[in-house]
């Protein structure tokens, strides 16, 4: 704690830190319930995805065996080109918002491969979306969780240090200035009654 002066030009400083405090301090308690809000709009969301992930996992399980012919469907048969995102902004927080991705199919021969192949390249388009959602859906999370841990800091600087602190001192300086106008008042009665006395002699 830093050492104070006990002035009337300390205690206005004082009393003018104490009311910013208090001004910004429902601002960032709101901030905090905002991210704390959109951090579980992307749990919700993760949630989601996963669980499609899942059903898309079970469903094309009695496909698997067919894939594993040999030569048929190759990992490198369907990459992916590119990302589509934009960027949204959440209590001052920049995150991706994943709108799509472009993919790249390898030419393949119709009259060569089985049937099943064309089906085989959707689940599997299908299946990279939802991850690549979900790996833009955690980023999300982990920028807005920064964001948190930083406005709870924040909040907890201001509510549990600064605001007590800032009354201490105001407190402190009102006390002494007090003590020093009564001392004052004081060593002038007393002045006062020297003269009178002096006087009467």
């Amino acid at each position: 704690m830093a050492k104070i002066k006990l002035t009337k030009n300390e205690l206005k400083k004082q009393k003018d830190s104490l009311k910013m405090y208090q001004r910004y301090l429902p601002t960032l308690i709101l901030k905090k319930q905002q991210l704390q809000g959109e951090i579980r709009t992307t749990d919700i969301r993760l949630n989601e995805l996963l669980e499609d992930i899942e059903r898309l996992n079970e469903a094309i399980k009695t496909w698997i065996a067919v894939y594993g012919e040999e030569g048929v469907f190759t990992a490198d048969i369907l990459k992916v080109a590119g990302l589509n995102i934009s960027y949204g902004n959440i209590a001052g927080v920049s995150i991706p918002i994943f709108e799509g991705a472009e993919f790249e199919t390898a030419p393949y021969d119709l009259a060569r491969t089985p049937a099943w192949l064309d089906a085989a390249v959707e689940k599997m388009k299908e299946a990279l979306l939802l991850e690549l959602e979900a790996r833009v859906v955690r980023e999300q999370r982990r920028r807005l969780e920064h964001e948190l841990r930083i406005t709870t800091q924040r909040v907890n600087l201001f509510e549990k240090i600064k605001i007590p602190e800032t009354r201490g001192n105001i407190k402190k300086i009102q006390v002494y200035l007090g003590d020093q106008q009564t001392s004052a008042v004081v060593r002038g009665k007393i002045a006062k009654s020297g003269l009178e006395k002096a006087a009467a002699l």
